[in-house]
């Protein structure tokens, strides 16, 4: 069940400018390589905890990022501009935008320059095989890049699915505009406060208190530090498993 919300939006403006200037004038370099088939069916789920990304809208523009750049899942839902480059035998021109969907662990057995990809302090992107081909040749296996962070450009308003049970309320949180990777979410009641939820595991965040029974609103705070506010998200008689589909960021 989807529910259209009227409220205004709670953003600070200035921020989102200066963050929308700063993304553009920061170039940075890694390496991207690709992992599961072309359909990008071996990219679903993941460490963010998002689960079908067809389904939740990201469809094969994802990427698992490496251990420096996951930083414990805090990145899960940051949008990246990546291009090729210094490689004209592999490289396809142009650019991509991708979402930060999963981890690419580290493997301490192979060398960074020989296997070891996303071993830190190595900055690396395993793409899906389709986003890959945009880029480079399939060939190419493996290719230098430059990358950037980029506003999430994202269709409707944030994603609220509603799972665990009473007392255990697990709220994954997708389809996040703006900067993406949100640091905190907060939770109402129509018969609480507000409270603050805890982080179980890329975007799923918890709360323990009873809820059943209640209208529920959400809070949510991206890393820029700017927010967004969805009042009445979720109606008196809604059950786990749903999902409510709130505000977004501009």
């Amino acid at each position: 069940m989807n529910m259209t919300l009227l409220e205004p939006v709670f953003v600070g403006f200035l921020s989102f400018f200066s963050t929308v200037n700063s993304y553009a004038a920061m170039w940075r370099s890694a390496h991207a390589s690709f992992y599961g088939e072309g359909d990008a069916s071996g990219t679903m789920g993941g460490a963010c905890g998002y689960g079908n990304l067809y389904s939740q809208g990201y469809g094969t523009n994802t990427a698992a990022l490496s251990m420096a750049m996951f930083n414990n899942g805090l990145k899960c839902g940051a949008c990246f501009e990546i291009r090729c480059v210094d490689d004209p035998q592999w490289c396809r021109p142009g650019s991509v935008i991708v979402t930060a969907t999963n981890f690419c662990p580290p493997n301490g057995a192979l060398p960074n320059n020989a296997g070891g990809w996303c071993n830190p302090p190595l900055h690396h992107f395993d793409l899906s095989q389709a986003v890959f081909q945009q880029i480079a040749h399939y060939g190419a296996g493996i290719v230098p890049v430059a990358y950037r962070r980029v506003p999430c450009r994202k269709s409707g308003g944030i994603r609220f699915t509603i799972n665990g049970h009473s007392y255990f309320n697990l709220v994954l949180i997708t389809n996040v505009g703006g900067a993406g990777d949100v640091r905190a979410v907060f939770i109402k009641g129509s018969r609480t406060g507000w409270q603050p939820m805890s982080r179980n595991g890329g975007q799923n965040w918890q709360s323990n208190t009873f809820f059943n029974g209640q209208s529920l609103s959400f809070k949510v705070v991206t890393s820029d530090g700017r927010s967004v506010v969805s009042y009445n998200v979720a109606p008196p008689n809604w059950s786990f498993g749903q999902t409510f589909t709130g505000l977004q960021f501009p």
